[in-house]
Formats: structure tokens, sequence, C-alpha cells
């Protein structure tokens, strides 16, 4: 086997104009080797940077700075030998599965014969034999990704990159369609020669990959790898299995380090300019009562927590983040535990909580605190909702700002800290001090 990476990333930036002329940065110092006969894993939360980083790699768009290169030459467009599978299946519906999946040898002008041959086989190979004239709307959700799957595999790549393939199927049939491509990755039926999967996944990471790269946010940064030398087919309740899921959870949970080189503070900062997750109070509340309940009683393993509530990466983390945020609890080495006002909160009546959530809101959370200051100072005690997001606009995208923006007035009308009237995009004090 040639020792050399069929694809490199070399310290790969990637950054966006913004309206002001600023740049919000993406992606920083990202540097990936894929080896033959190797399945690398992306794990990280939305946001991180994963799915843009599969976009450079595809030559569907260039890195701001750095090097993408593919069998040593620089990507500079979509290369020959590297197909993508999407999270959306991206079928044309006016098209059979037939016609789907030789639309990529028919844009290679391939002759009509070995198209014919090779989407066949393609699509006997992903177990869709008999189904080659049927539309898309005929299928269901497993077997539409399994097109999506063939027409990837049919132009015969040496790479193939896949942006959460699994996630829009239900779990059942999402572990079956796993299981599938595993056991034609083992067993060498495949024409591909290295995977990039981008997950949010941790289990379907340890499940599927050989080397893990965990993605940190803000901009995207690779915090660590992880080399996997379970052999498959893998069980995940295998001691060394959830071992590794756990030891994610830590890297995913450990505060990062300061300018000085030492830890973090305990509770990190958070300034007016930050952008707020989109967690919704419902969310927050459930998650401090099933942390305070029986068996957790106050602090839970992550993996634990995440497999009681059925949550994945992508919906737990934000939460338990946001509660970290607010004081409410503390996260680190994949636990979460509850701080004195997080029990005091799970324990207390519907008002009291909202008088808990109230001082919480208003000391932790800095836009929130300036717009209840705003109204205070005003005689009138309102104030549009440009007035906000123009000044939000300073340190983040018009999509972000809007979105913080609403969550703080989800987050506000629980507190009862303000009224938010959408009609007429106005903030005000209901009941003024």
């Amino acid at each position: 086997m040639n020792d050399s990476p069929i694809l490199q990333c070399t310290d790969v930036r990637k950054s966006f104009p913004k309206p002001e002329g600023a740049e919000l940065l993406v992606l920083e110092g990202m540097n990936l080797e894929l080896h033959e006969g190797q399945i690398v894993g992306l794990l990280g939360r939305s946001g991180s940077g994963k799915s843009t980083l599969l976009r450079l790699i595809a030559g569907l768009a260039e890195p701001t700075s750095g090097l993408v290169t593919y069998l040593g030459h620089p990507i500079s467009g979509p290369a020959a030998g590297i197909a993508m599978v999407f999270q959306s299946f991206a079928l044309f519906p006016w098209l059979t599965v037939f016609e789907n999946v030789a639309l990529g040898l028919e844009a290679q002008r391939m002759p009509r014969a070995e198209i014919r041959k090779r989407s066949l086989a393609a699509i006997d190979l992903i177990g869709l034999d008999g189904f080659e004239s049927a539309y898309p709307r005929e299928l269901s959700g497993g077997m539409r990704q399994r097109v999506g799957f063939a027409r990837a595999l049919v132009v015969h790549p040496n790479v193939l990159l896949m942006d959460e393939p699994f996630s829009a199927l239900d779990v059942l049939t999402a572990e079956n369609l796993r299981t599938d491509f595993l056991d034609l990755w083992s067993e060498g039926r495949m024409p591909i020669k290295g995977v990039i999967l981008v997950t949010h996944n941790i289990e379907e990471a340890v499940l599927m990959c050989d080397r893990i790269l965990v993605f940190g946010s803000n901009p995207g940064r690779i915090l660590s790898e992880i080399k996997v030398s379970l052999p498959q087919p893998r069980n995940r309740l295998d001691p060394s299995f959830r071992e590794l899921v756990e030891r994610i959870y830590v890297e995913m949970t450990a505060r990062p380090k300061g300018a000085a080189g030492g830890r973090q503070e305990r509770f990190p900062g958070l300034g007016i300019g930050s952008v707020l997750p989109q967690v919704s109070t419902n969310l927050l509340a459930g998650l401090i009562e099933a942390v305070a309940a029986v068996p957790f009683s106050g602090k839970a393993d992550l993996p634990e927590i995440a497999s009681d509530l059925q949550m994945e990466i992508d919906e737990l983390f934000p939460v338990a983040e946001t509660l970290q945020m607010l004081r409410f609890a503390e996260l680190e080495g994949g636990d979460l535990k509850l701080t004195e006002d997080g029990l005091a909160f799970a324990h207390a009546a519907v008002d009291e909580r909202k008088r808990i959530f109230l001082r919480h809101l208003l000391t932790y959370v800095p836009l929130a605190a300036h717009i209840r200051r705003v109204l205070d100072e005003r005689a009138s005690h309102s104030a549009r909702k440009s007035r906000f997001i123009d000044e939000l606009e300073d340190f983040m995208s018009e999509e972000a700002a809007d979105k913080t923006l609403r969550n703080v007035v989800r987050w506000a009308r629980y507190a009862e800290a303000f009224a938010y009237d959408d009609e007429n995009a106005m903030f005000s004090l209901e009941n003024p001090t």
C-alpha cells in the first residue's frame, strides 16, 4: 500500500466576507490526511465547519488560504476521483433510479453500453436490484439514500465524501444502511480507497471510523485526533467501545486553555456580541429536571443522559452549554453537574423558577441586560428591534444577529424581563419600574 496520502489539507483557512467589509472566519489551521484503506470521521457540532471543509475537499469552494491536494495535485474544482453522498438525498424527482445513477457517467460522455453496465452493477451492489425504473417518490428514505450511494459509487471514485448521510433517516433504517456499507467496505466490494465521513453522532463515528477528528467551533478547528483500533464489526456494548465514546465526550467538553496556557475560568465569559444557541426554556428546564432526578441526583455522565433522553450530540450540547452559560450547571470531563441555583430551580414552583431565571438571565447574558437597561433608561420604555440588530451585526452575520435576538426574546418572555411585539418589531417594558 502506498504510504502517501490520497488527500491532504494543509493549513486550510476559510472565511466569508461580511457586508461591512469584515470577515466571518469559519475554518482555521485545518490539517488533515486521508490514507488508502481509511475511514476518517469529522465529528463536531453544527456550525463547526465540517461541511464547509467537505465542500473545499470536493472542489465546490476554494480555501481563503492553505492548500487542498488530491493525489499530490492541488484541487481547483470538482475532481474526477472524488464523489459525495449528501444528507438530503439530492435526487432528481423526474428521473428514475437508473437515470439518477447514470447521470454522472453521462456527464463523462461514456459509451451507452458501459453506462448501462456500471449503473446496473452499482444499483445491484447497494441492494436496489429490481427498482431501476422506480421514481424517488416511490421509495422510502433509506432506499433514496441507497440511490445516493449508488450514484456516488458508479463513477468509481478513489475518495468518497459523506456529509451526514444517515442523519435524515429513522434509527433502524440508518443502522441497516451503516451495517450494509461497512460490510461492503470491509469485503472490498466498493471501488473507493478512502472515506471522509462528516457526522455529529459520536457512536456513529466510533462505529465506522479508523480515525476521528474532533472539531471545535468559532472558528472550526481540530481539537484532537482519536484513533479507533477496534476490529470490525464493532459492538456498541463492548466496554472498549463505550470507553471511546466516553473519551470523546470528555474531549468535547474540556475547557479550552487560556492565553497564558492555564485552564479557563470555571464558567467561560460571554460578551454582548456572542451568538446565542437556539435553545428553548422548555429544553433547559427539562434537562435540569432530568439531571436533578434519580438516578443522577444532580450530576450526570453525558453519554448516559444522552442515552436516557434519546438525544444526539447536536441536541444535547447546546442545551448543556446554555445551562453552563446561565450558571445553572458546570460542564466538563463528560459530566454535567448542576450548581446550587440549578438544583434550586429544579425543585422550585413556577413563579420562583421565573424569578431565578430572570436573575441569571440579566446577570450572565449581557445582551439581555443591555436590552433591559436601554428600555429602563428611555422615557417611553421602548426601542425598535433594528436598534439592537445594528449593534449585533458589528460582531456577527445578519442571520446570526436575528437568531440571537429572537432567542434572547424567548428567554426574556419566560422570565418576564421585557416584552417584544413581533408585528411592530418593538421591545418594551410591560411594567416599568
